[in-house]
């Protein structure tokens, strides 16, 4: 729950020091200073994705996992949750409620909050989330220089929504051999890169839609388990 905790209280202060701003942040420092995260991340990501050995198992969870997020299509359910958040509180009026949505959306819908929490519950390393601590504290002063004090409220979001992920993660860590961890972190961390890769504008990979193979490793287990 620590990186859980870190990003939640990266977000509070980011918007804290956002309020200070009233003409907002002007957009090349904000582009320069988000590629430069993004290299960070692309670094984490590939750190990440040596862990294990075993590229059958994570090329096997990738091509698995991606037929199968590709037919719920999450990236596209996701993005429709997106938008109805976004026109019903635009409907209510109120720059508080649009500040509190869009920051919620940006820094809670996505693989880098999924794969960030199940990792922090799982191995207990908080790497990923405290570099999307990083992103969403930045990300936080420019929303609450432009939308006010309700994108403060998005913290709670994060904790919450973060949270439950990562101690359902913690649950489940007790069956969990080692290299099926090393598999599941690989693979998320290869989502990662993709997130980066997005970040810098070089790919549009729907990252959302590869969540799916971070679990496939898992599955693998209990298959073998159940064979054997």
């Amino acid at each position: 729950m620590l990186g859980v905790l870190v990003n939640g209280a990266a977000v509070a202060i980011g918007s804290s020091i956002g309020l200070l701003f009233k003409k907002g942040i002007k957009e090349k420092f904000r582009i320069t200073v988000m590629n430069g995260l993004a290299l960070c991340v692309i670094l984490i990501g590939v750190s990440g994705s040596l862990k294990s050995k075993d590229l059958n198992s994570i090329i096997l969870s990738m091509v698995i996992g991606s037929i199968i997020g590709e037919f719920i299509d999450i990236d596209m359910r996701l993005q429709k949750m997106g938008d109805n958040l976004q026109s019903k509180f635009k409907e209510k009026g109120g720059r508080f409620s649009q500040g509190f949505v869009a920051a919620t959306l940006l820094m809670c819908v996505g693989a880098m909050s999924i794969v960030g929490s199940l990792e922090s519950g799982l191995t207990g390393n908080h790497s990923t989330l405290y570099a999307k601590s990083l992103l969403d504290g930045f990300a936080a002063i420019i929303f609450a220089s432009t939308y006010g004090v309700g994108v403060l409220f998005a913290s709670v979001s994060i904790i919450l929504y973060q949270g439950i992920i990562a101690l359902s993660a913690t649950m489940i860590k007790g069956i969990l051999i080692a290299s099926v961890v090393d598999n599941i972190t690989a693979v998320g961390s290869l989502l990662i890169v993709g997130l980066g890769f997005n970040m810098l504008g070089m790919t549009k990979i729907k990252v959302a839609n590869l969540v799916p193979a971070m679990f496939m490793p898992f599955l693998y287990q209990i298959v073998i388990t159940l064979v054997s």
